[in-house]
């Protein structure tokens, strides 16, 4: 995939909102679905875009919320919007996080290297910023499309024969 074209899918993320990140059911991509939204006067209807890092051998995900934020944070309450939005510190049960500063490439990646080198395909490493996590990626393609309002990643027919 190519840096520049890489880049520019990513610039598009700014300061959209998370409202799901993970690895898929079949455990080889990470997907991160953005709720992107525009200017009302753009005309654009907001939308559920599926980010879909290919062959994906590193994901690490890390708090952003800071330490202090986060001791006032224990709460259960605040894991839902309802019982949660008239209590000191952060309300994880609003569902989604702000994606800003953004995503980036980092472009002097020794993994990124490293791992081109072992499979023959290029690969690339991104750094994912928003208000709850920061996740680092390392990946090889980025593919996006329009996922509909109510996707569930995980919920799928269970086909094997593990409980």
């Amino acid at each position: 995939m190519d840096n520049a074209l890489l880049e520019q899918m990513l610039d598009e993320t700014f300061d959209h909102a998370v409202v799901h990140h993970g690895y898929t059911n079949y455990m080889r991509d990470y997907e991160v679905i953005v709720y992107a939204t525009a200017d009302p006067r753009t005309g654009s209807a907001p939308s559920h875009l599926r980010y879909l890092f290919r062959h994906c051998v590193e994901a690490r995900c890390e708090t952003s919320v800071a330490a202090e934020t986060w001791r006032i944070s224990l709460d259960d309450r605040l894991i839902d919007h309802e019982t949660g939005v008239d209590l000191d510190g952060y309300v994880w049960g609003v569902k989604w996080q702000v994606m800003y500063p953004g995503a980036g490439l980092l472009p002097e990646s020794e993994a990124a290297r490293r791992w081109s080198k072992a499979l023959g395909i290029d690969f690339h490493e991104v750094r994912i910023e928003a208000n709850a996590h920061n996740v680092t990626l390392l990946f090889s393609d980025l593919q996006v499309s329009e996922v509909p309002v109510g996707y569930a990643p995980f919920v799928t027919e269970r086909k094997s024969g593990l409980v």
